[in-house]
């Protein structure tokens, strides 16, 4: 089956066809390090964890390269860096900030169940030529000057928006109707509102390189472009983030990179994720509702958060609620229930169908609902299959045992003691006794248990 994607760019669900089906390229925005990644961040995260897995699928775990970048060179992380360590130089307070916060991303990202990307470049690794002779933003941006795409005005290199004729068609902002606001800035240098900047200079206070335009730093886009031209090459498959970074920053890479190489693309397909509110609003600082991955990560198992954001197809807006992560872990305790650490088996055709039409998450999920009462039904076949479908997306990680080992021990219940009342209700209703049967089936429920009888015997969860 084909499997089909939406692209942004030509604004149309198209069959996906890789340019060499033994090495499908894809890259994906990574974080800017300098704070806790919110729940936000975290939706590109398992999207594309969720696309890498099935490119994988489709054309082998060799065949597949996807490069996540972080970015550790930004005006932000100079604020951070100043802040919280006053008392050191700017570059080594600097690489305390990024390698903390990489380290705290990695360690969150991990916990979702996501699969390391092939390459993840740090942008300062990229600023000057390189050894190796893979593509840096220095060498970029001369090329940019030479083919006559940039100019150096004001103390900085700018990127010449006029001299692209299609500048705009990622977003559909026509160039002539684009006036400097809220994403253009006012620069009295610029030839047009949004010549966006190559090239900054850099203060003795800020970091810097020694480029041929000065003492220095890029701007923000022409990070991406150098990262992905140095493991993708200069024209490559999948491009994908989120909405917001349509404008400017994918458009802009966009314009950097064809006009640098000189190619009618830089990517083939552009797929971007929609926005996330939390309980109906948008996540802000100043309404209290801002949560990070890893205040999350306290209180769910990643593979709850994974789920959550599942339930909705990602092109859409998700609205992410307690009630639904309540819904999700009580989904996954009875999924881990029911695949019991089956081994065996093949994801299911379904899955892998719901999956081929623009990844499809819900319809995903209706059908593991589906395969997951065929497995509870005692064909092993089946569970085998159920099982194998949940590992290739990212679930079942640990053991049924763990996963309900850590559940007890979260909700601080006794193990021992609610198997000693399973035993005396067992005994109960051999003995018809079904009047202290339902009293123990009270107390047990008084205690946070749920308990579901089989023909196999009876076993319990916790009950969120």
């Amino acid at each position: 089956m084909d499997l089909r994607l939406y692209d942004t760019l030509t604004k149309e669900k198209r069959v996906f066809a890789p340019i060499d089906a033994d090495n499908v390229r894809l890259y994906v925005c990574g974080p800017t390090v300098y704070d806790f990644a919110h729940i936000g961040n975290a939706r590109p995260v398992i999207v594309f964890d969720v696309l890498f897995r099935m490119l994988r699928y489709i054309y082998g775990p060799d065949q597949v390269t996807y490069v996540r970048n972080i970015t550790d060179v930004d005006d932000k992380i100079n604020d951070r860096a100043l802040r919280d360590f006053p008392g050191l130089p700017l570059n080594e307070a600097i690489r305390k900030v990024t390698e903390a916060t990489a380290n705290q991303f990695q360690a969150d990202v991990d916990a979702l169940g996501c699969l390391p990307p092939t390459h993840q470049p740090r942008a300062t690794d990229f600023v000057l030529p390189r050894p190796d002779g893979k593509t840096d933003m220095v060498t970029l941006i001369q090329q940019l000057i030479a083919r006559g795409h940039a100019y150096e005005a004001g103390g900085e290199v700018l990127f010449d928006t006029q001299s692209m004729a299609d500048y705009g068609a990622l977003s559909g902002r026509k160039l002539e109707e684009q006036q400097a606001g809220a994403r253009v800035a006012v620069d009295a240098h610029k030839k047009h509102p949004t010549d966006f900047v190559l090239w900054k200079q850099s203060s003795a206070e800020e970091p810097g390189w020694e480029s041929p335009w000065g003492r220095g730093r890029p701007g923000w886009h022409i990070e991406c472009s150098a990262m992905a031209a140095a493991y993708l090459g200069e024209t490559f498959d999948i491009h994908g983030g989120g909405l917001d970074l349509i404008f400017p920053h994918h458009e802009n890479e966009i314009a950097q990179s064809r006009c640098a190489h000189g190619t009618h693309a830089m990517a083939n397909y552009w797929m971007h994720n929609g926005f996330l509110q939390v309980e109906g609003e948008k996540m802000s600082k100043s309404t209290g509702n801002f949560v990070t991955i890893r205040e999350l990560l306290n209180d769910w198992p990643g593979e709850v958060l994974r789920l959550n954001m599942l339930k909705t197809h990602y092109h859409s807006p998700i609205d992410w609620t307690v009630k639904g992560l309540e819904e999700s872990a009580k989904t996954l305790d009875d999924w881990y229930w029911v695949a019991a650490d089956s081994k065996g088996g093949h994801p299911a055709n379904k899955v892998i169908e719901a999956l081929s039409d623009d990844l499809n998450t819900p319809q995903m999920i209706a059908v593991l609902h589906g395969l997951r009462n065929n497995a509870a039904a005692g064909d092993e076949k089946e569970r085998g299959k159920f099982a194998a479908s949940l590992r290739m997306l990212g679930f079942l990680s640990e053991s049924a045992a763990d996963w309900a080992a850590r559940k007890q021990q979260a909700s601080g219940i006794d193990a021992a003691k609610i198997d000693g009342l399973i035993a005396d209700r067992t005994a109960a209703r051999a003995n018809k006794d079904f009047k202290e049967s339902d009293r123990i089936r009270d107390e047990l429920a008084a205690l946070g248990v749920t308990i579901k009888d089989s023909k196999d015997g009876t076993t319990w969860e916790i009950a969120r």
